[in-house]
């Protein structure tokens, strides 16, 4: 009796040297994979005797296919939440099923590459700050897993991109600060793996150094999306000998933090103190007063980045294939954002 068991599309894929995904496409005839790439696949499904089952054609064939949104616990709930509400809605149109992958901060790039392959999905869409991991990216390429990045720091080889002008939505609110009369602005930074931050950041600089204005080391403090990184943030500033009249945090959480924090002083917004956001999630219409911020369209965003995923496997177009998806953004005023009422400085 011969208790050996069958091979399998992994056995297959390891063989081979390619990805799971790739086995499938050649066991469903997909004219995207490469000659060579192709052989080698055929000669070890020849040598290991492998017999497709319903699994591996599931990958890359029929109308139902999963797909999976990946995140690390440093995204914010409401920022996952509206990756979410985008995503579900989007797939339920293309007949895709979301399923979400948490990755570790312990895991390597393989560890969520073997996670990913595990999961059996047909694509992932990535966003940050995952999208902006060299390793993963280069990992993703690789093992040919198609993908879309949204608002990664730059166009990515391999990747669809779904993005907004972080740096000229920063530059814009800046400048309405600025508009308003405010001189002492100090911006509160994200995480620093997120590299839309350090766009954020290079946006609200570029604006002051166009006007002429300074920016104070003290002024620029560290966050980290979150919340309590806010409320540290906005002690930080509002203890400061001379504090600024203007607080632009790099999203919403923290510049609700802020406002917490100038409650708790008994400093009035926006009488003594603007605050103003990144983001435009349902926090900022939800607090007291509510939120001045830039409305990035996360929902949007991940409908978008759905839609190329649908459309690429649906057409059975090229990992390497490039697309671009740029939505708007605008600026959402609100009530906590006012005129100084000290005079101007500088």
């Amino acid at each position: 009796m011969n208790d050996r068991k069958p091979p399998t599309i992994r056995d297959v894929a390891a063989r081979a040297g390619v990805s799971v995904m790739t086995v499938s496409r050649v066991v469903n005839k997909q004219s995207w994979v490469s000659p060579q790439t192709r052989a080698k696949v055929e000669k070890a499904i020849e040598d290991l005797h492998y017999a497709p089952n319903a699994t591996a054609r599931a990958l890359a064939g029929g109308d139902d296919r999963r797909v999976a949104l990946l995140y690390r616990n440093t995204t914010t709930s409401a920022y996952l939440g509206e990756l979410l509400l985008g995503g579900l809605d989007e797939a339920a149109r293309h007949h895709l099923h979301l399923v979400v992958e948490q990755c570790d901060a312990a895991s390597s790039a393989e560890d969520i590459i073997a996670q990913i392959l595990q999961a059996r999905v047909a694509g992932v869409i990535v966003p940050p700050p995952l999208c902006d991991w060299d390793e993963l990216t280069d990992a993703l390429a690789r093992h040919g897993i198609l993908r879309v990045a949204i608002a990664p720091d730059q166009g990515q080889e391999g990747a669809m991109v779904v993005a907004i002008d972080d740096r000229q939505a920063a530059s814009e609110m800046t400048r309405h600060l600025i508009g308003l009369g405010h001189r002492r602005i100090a911006f509160i930074q994200g995480n620093a793996q997120h590299r839309a931050s350090a766009r954020r950041l290079e946006g609200f600089r570029q604006a002051m150094a166009d006007h002429g204005l300074t920016v104070e080391d003290e002024w620029v403090v560290e966050g980290d999306f979150s919340y309590r990184s806010g409320l540290e943030a906005a002690e930080r500033l509002l203890a400061l000998p001379s504090p600024p009249s203007a607080i632009f945090a790099c999203n919403d959480d923290m510049a609700a933090a802020a406002i917490t924090i100038a409650h708790q002083r008994q400093i009035s917004v926006p009488a003594d103190l603007t605050v103003c956001g990144f983001d435009d999630t349902p926090l900022a219409a939800a607090i007291w007063p509510t939120l001045t911020t830039i409305r990035q369209p996360i929902r949007d965003m991940s409908r978008a980045a759905m839609t190329l995923l649908a459309h690429a496997l649906r057409n059975g177009e090229a990992t390497n294939a490039q697309k671009l998806a740029q939505l708007n953004y605008s600026l959402v005023r609100r009530q906590s954002d006012a005129v100084p009422r000290l005079p101007r400085r500088g």
